[in-house]
């Protein structure tokens, strides 16, 4: 799969190149290629209520550039301690590792105050199989900017998540605010790799896992350090969003991918736009 990188990573330096190239004067406002860099170092690593690292120190460096409503973006995990959890078995335990890159391409069409985005996300993990989603989101922006969006995993662990999500920002002092959020996840599997824990026959042969299955809600600061950079102290709170989510059967998660916890995730992010 190194070929989806390398086309990324193409797509990404001519864009930027673009950028550092085009003057005023010659690129109008709306034609302009943006972007940001990003690295956020945190205590723990959760997707989708997930735990997906454990007592360790998580570094996550990201690029984005965007054109005319397309972006491609690269995002990546670093474990510095790689340790267990009930939802993550580690490629190389007590050791650091670069163990995910995923690559997205996307297209957003705004309509007013309604965006409307669609893309593509490859995974490209070293704690288990490569996998691949189709996404689609719509935002509305108003007050609280109500986002749905909907993943479909297409290879590896076939199944449908759902996820709505609000954000709102208050100005706290000059250009500091505090931005607020919270969203609500629902799942659905339809491969095999979702069926659920039995007593009956002590193994996954029950049905499929669907269930209401992640919450979160964070609070964070964002401060402006330069024109261009900012800096967002952060935490969130992860938590069951029903009791098929964090149950158990005999000691061994009702979900084959694993039980969620309440877990709380702090850290710092540092982002700079172009």
């Amino acid at each position: 799969m190194k070929k989806y990188f390398l086309l990324a990573s193409i797509v990404i330096l001519i864009m930027a190149a673009y950028v550092s190239s085009a003057s005023a004067e010659e690129v109008n406002e709306a034609d302009k290629v943006t972007g940001s860099a990003s690295v956020g170092v945190f205590n723990r690593y959760i997707f989708r209520g997930y735990e997906l690292s454990r007592d360790s120190v998580i570094i996550q460096p990201a690029l984005t550039a965007s054109y005319k409503g397309f972006s491609a973006s690269m995002w990546g995990n670093i474990d510095t301690d790689e340790n267990p959890t009930q939802s993550f078995v580690p490629d190389t335990e007590d050791q650091k590792s670069f163990n995910e890159t995923d690559l997205t391409l996307s297209y957003t069409y705004a309509i007013d105050k309604l965006a409307l985005t669609g893309g593509y996300i490859f995974y490209s993990t070293r704690y288990t199989n490569e996998t691949e989603e189709v996404f689609v989101s719509a935002t509305y922006d108003i007050l609280l900017k109500p986002t749905l969006a909907i993943y479909r995993d297409i290879t590896e662990y076939t199944g449908t998540y759902i996820n709505f999500s609000v954000a709102h920002s208050l100005p706290v002092y000059k250009e500091i605010t505090l931005d607020l959020g919270a969203s609500a996840g629902y799942f659905a599997g339809s491969s095999n790799y979702w069926k659920t824990y039995e007593r009956s026959t002590g193994t996954y042969t029950g049905d499929k896992y669907s269930a209401f299955h992640d919450g979160m809600i964070k609070a964070g600061f964002a401060i402006p350090v330069a024109k261009n950079a900012v800096i967002q102290p952060l935490v969130q709170y992860w938590f069951p969003l029903s009791d098929k989510a964090k149950r158990t059967v005999d000691g061994n998660s009702y979900n084959f991918n694993g039980k969620l916890d309440d877990t709380f995730v702090c850290g710092l992010n540092a982002t700079v736009t172009f």
